[in-house]
């Protein structure tokens, strides 16, 4: 790990972090909260870029809108 830092967190903010920790099976709470915003950061793309998902359908010759 490079640097570290100390961040000042609540004793029940620390134990939420400790049982997310184990619930995930990350080896340190700096894992733990890696992980957390890596799953958010792929929430947030998934919700940019599927927002059409379900309603737009696959191309055909016809939509090319091109004369041949």
């Amino acid at each position: 790990m490079g640097s570290a830092t100390t961040v000042k967190v609540s004793k029940g903010t620390l134990q939420e972090l400790e049982k997310l920790r184990d619930k995930l099976g990350a080896p340190s709470l700096d894992q733990a909260i890696r992980t957390l915003i890596k799953r958010h950061r792929h929430d947030v793309l998934r919700e940019a870029f599927g927002s059409d998902r379900g309603r737009v359908g696959h191309f055909t010759e016809e939509d090319r809108g091109e004369d041949r």
